[in-house]
């Protein structure tokens, strides 16, 4: 959703902005189950109401059928890009349900309760409530396949879960392996991770928890090779941390930080980062080279 690579805070892209009520999401509804006990319930979510959403979730809590549960999930999904059912599913304590399906011992019903987690954190009142599953999400996403849909389901959630700073200290143990998935996962993944970086990165208080941490990978991200996507957010993550280092005026002590921290990578003597610097100023895209010129001027 948010295109402008310049704003810190970043939402996972398929779901609706905490702003922008009644705005579909992108998952596309699968159709209902032609089990008797669904039999009842519209296809659509336009047509859903509070009646229907709380039979759904009775039924959710009711049911052992992990391909119903599955059903349930994507359509209570779907429901929740309206903020209208986002505050009806939690007043019907749909949350805690949808919750205890994330640690449901098979992958894909996991999954879609992330999913389903992920749209009804687009609003300030459920992120209240679901800030209890950060945690365990964060584990979820270190024990998860790399590269998996269940992987990347949780760091979406996470996504949403950082756009604003109160959630960020539950998720600083799990700082080390999000630069993990930056050197080993793909460009999905990368993509993903760095949304969450690049939200904790827009936090002052984050700022040594990051700097502190190994990241051989980021400098291999700042190249004219890489995709976009990746590149960009990994520049606006270099930022957001110089703006703050730059806020600090002089508090930060550099004995504090190792030598392959990203401290030293980005404000010791690492010629090859002002290289790599300086060859993105010739990148055939402007949103790079604009932020490559940020990144110089703030120096």
């Amino acid at each position: 959703m948010c295109s402008d690579f310049t704003t810190k805070r970043i939402f996972h892209t398929t779901a609706v902005a905490l702003s922008t009520p009644f705005s579909a999401i992108h998952v596309p509804l699968e159709e209902q189950s032609p089990h008797a006990s669904c039999g009842d319930l519209p296809k659509s979510t336009d047509s859903l109401d509070a009646n229907h959403l709380q039979k759904l979730i009775q039924l959710l809590q009711s049911t052992d059928d992990p391909l119903i549960q599955e059903q349930i999930l994507v359509t209570l999904s779907n429901s929740a890009a309206f903020s209208v059912n986002q505050d009806i599913i939690r007043n019907l304590d749909g949350l805690s349900v949808i919750g205890k399906m994330v640690s449901d011992s098979i992958p894909k019903v996991k999954e879609k309760a992330l999913n389903a987690l992920n749209n009804l954190s687009m609003n300030v009142k459920n992120q209240e409530e679901l800030k209890e599953y950060i945690v365990h999400v964060c584990r979820e996403i270190e024990s998860s396949p790399l590269d998996s849909e269940l992987q990347l389901a949780g760091l979406r959630l996470l996504t949403n879960m950082s756009v604003t700073n109160n959630y960020h200290p539950m998720m600083t143990r799990s700082i080390p392996y999000f630069f993990h998935l930056l050197s080993e996962g793909n460009e999905r993944t990368q993509i993903q991770v760095l949304k969450v970086l690049v939200n904790l990165s827009a936090n002052p208080a984050m700022t040594r928890h990051l700097l502190s941490s190994q990241a051989p990978s980021l400098l291999s991200l700042f190249d004219n090779f890489i995709n976009k996507d990746v590149l960009l957010r990994a520049l606006v993550f270099v930022t957001n941390l110089n703006k703050n280092m730059k806020n600090a005026r002089g508090a930060t002590i550099q004995d504090q930080y190792n030598e392959d921290s990203i401290f030293s990578m980005l404000f010791g003597d690492s010629t090859q980062y002002a290289q790599k610097l300086a060859s993105l100023l010739h990148h055939p895209d402007t949103e790079v080279k604009e932020q490559v010129v940020k990144i110089i001027t703030q120096q």
